[in-house]
């Protein structure tokens, strides 16, 4: 074991991982949203457009491009949730959430379709937050500066609600590209293997990325079932170990103490079904944290058999 055989040495761990998230997050943290945000603002200014500067809410836009609708609900006063916008406009749940991932559902007739459509569309119209639309009232043209204006203000909308995953996203970069050139300074290439393959061929002295590993599931009727497991990082050393088992990692960092916990049991089941699989059972399963992971969090995955660093 690494860390999970060593409790006396937890608290001090914990306090060094928040100070080392915390100097990241004020260092880096607001350039990763600007980036997003001027990224998504752009992707907002091609949705007003392609709305005639939101004149043109309309069933057969909103068809032609699904894909606007998530800036649509961030256009409202007060900005629309998913599940608020389903409804207020009385529409079948699963247009939208199809609308949120960039298509119009196949599996519903023309008429359902443009039924929800002409619900949704009506009700934006109506929420519209014409305070940042200065236009509308106005009767005329967007102005250059009043879009650009009116596109940023969304998109800061926009990545508000998506915040922590922005973040969490880029101190996972941070962490592969840590471990990367870790292995790297030392001889190792990157290269990933082939999920079709047994992760034991994998040659000596490589990694690989967000890899496919084959895990056995079992279901209620105490069937197994072969998984693929999405693991951050996989390493096989150069020397490899027995059963030429390679070393499984996965990246986990958190931003306050109380949300660490939901997703808790996950890594148990993970490793749980890693290790039925007869070509990987013998592998190592490490967790790389950082953040605001506390002793009780540590103390659950050292119960489970599971190390950290």
């Amino acid at each position: 074991m690494i860390n999970a055989d060593k409790p006396h040495l937890w608290k001090s761990d914990v306090a060094a991982s928040v100070d080392l998230y915390n100097n990241w997050f004020m260092k880096f943290a607001p350039k990763t949203y600007r980036d997003k945000r001027i990224e998504v603002a752009k992707h907002v200014k091609t949705g007003l457009l392609k709305t005639g500067d939101l004149e043109q809410i309309t069933p057969a836009v909103l068809q032609a491009n699904p894909a606007i609708l998530p800036m649509l609900r961030m256009a409202t006063c007060p900005p629309l949730a998913r599940d608020r916008l389903v409804g207020l406009a009385y529409a079948d749940k699963n247009v939208v959430l199809c609308m949120e991932e960039g298509a119009c559902p196949t599996r519903i007739s023309a008429v359902d379709l443009d039924r929800n459509l002409e619900r949704i569309a009506a009700t934006l119209i109506k929420l519209l937050d014409r305070d940042i639309f200065p236009w509308l009232a106005a009767k005329k043209r967007a102005a250059p500066a009043e879009r650009a204006r009116a596109s940023t203000i969304i998109a800061d909308r926009m990545c508000g609600a998506q915040s922590d995953p922005i973040i969490r996203n880029a101190q996972e970069a941070r962490q592969l590209g840590l471990i990367s050139e870790y292995l790297t300074a030392r001889g190792y290439v990157q290269k990933n293997h082939s999920s079709s393959k047994p992760i034991m061929d994998m040659p000596p002295g490589t990694f690989g990325l967000r890899m496919g590993v084959i895990g056995i599931q079992i279901d209620r009727n105490a069937k197994e079932k072969k998984v693929n497991i999405p693991i951050d990082m996989v390493i096989q050393p150069h020397k490899p170990r027995r059963h030429r088992a390679p070393i499984l990692i996965e990246c986990k960092s958190a931003g306050d103490f109380t949300n660490v916990n939901k997703r808790l049991k996950e890594e148990a089941a993970k490793i749980g079904q890693i290790h039925r699989a007869p070509a990987t059972g013998e592998a190592e399963f490490i967790l790389f944290l950082c953040g605001y992971f506390g002793g009780q969090h540590l103390g659950y995955e050292a119960f489970e058999g599971i190390d950290w660093i």
